[in-house]
């Protein structure tokens, strides 16, 4: 009985790395349809697949700035800060992650919204695949395409859209820092008009910009 379990678990274990395996090289070159945060949040679904080449490099200086400032030096996970967000949530209160842009992107790509231990192993294990697989830039572009910029809409272009009427290939600096803003919690926090902390946190993206395009820290992106 044992050993019919073991073997079975075995199976399932290389059938379920076969199968991600594939999608992830899949997705390397086409765009996913849906995944499966658009369908469990129930709020309908409006996004407009660009590729990065069409998405203001201002974005993705400030998601860089808001979300992952070492997002071109790691290899998809953030040692410090994966360990300062455990001696954070020991102390109690909210939970906070230590998420890079490449898990994020693994989780929105892949997987499901949530915490849990499993679906945390099953996020380091896409993160480990894209990083190798897909590269830098092409982290980034999927992740542009598929984070939520809003109650039922998905990607830079759909939320520049919405929030501003006009293409995620020309948004000032303004309008990209209040997108990255937002996307930690996009159905709570507001983009057009913002208030409160999501709008001094905007300021403070727009300020670390001018750091992330001296220093390089979105190089990888553009190499």
């Amino acid at each position: 009985m044992v050993l019919r379990i073991t073997k079975l678990l075995v199976k399932f274990i290389v059938w379920f790395m076969g199968l991600s395996l594939a999608f992830v090289i899949l997705y390397k070159f086409v765009p996913p349809p849906v995944t499966a945060t658009m369908v469990l949040n129930g709020d309908g679904i409006t996004k407009d697949w660009e590729s990065l080449s069409n998405i203001d490099r201002n974005l993705v200086t400030a998601v860089i700035a808001g979300e992952d400032g070492k997002f071109c030096s790691h290899n998809g996970f953030d040692r410090e800060a994966i360990e300062k967000a455990i001696q954070r949530n020991a102390k109690g209160g909210r939970i906070r992650g230590g998420s890079t842009i490449s898990q994020q992107t693994a989780k929105n790509v892949f997987l499901w919204q949530g915490g849990g231990f499993f679906r945390k192993g099953l996020e380091a294990w896409f993160t480990f695949l894209i990083e190798n697989i897909w590269g830098k830039r092409r982290i980034m572009e999927m992740y542009l395409n598929v984070a939520e910029t809003g109650i039922g809409t998905y990607g830079a272009e759909a939320g520049a859209q919405r929030y501003f009427k006009h293409s995620a290939a020309r948004l000032t600096k303004v309008e990209a820092a209040r997108m990255a803003a937002a996307l930690p919690l996009p159905q709570k926090r507001a983009v057009a008009s913002p208030s409160g902390f999501t709008r001094r946190y905007g300021n403070m993206i727009a300020a670390r910009m001018g750091v992330v395009r001296r220093d390089g820290l979105d190089s990888c992106v553009y190499e």
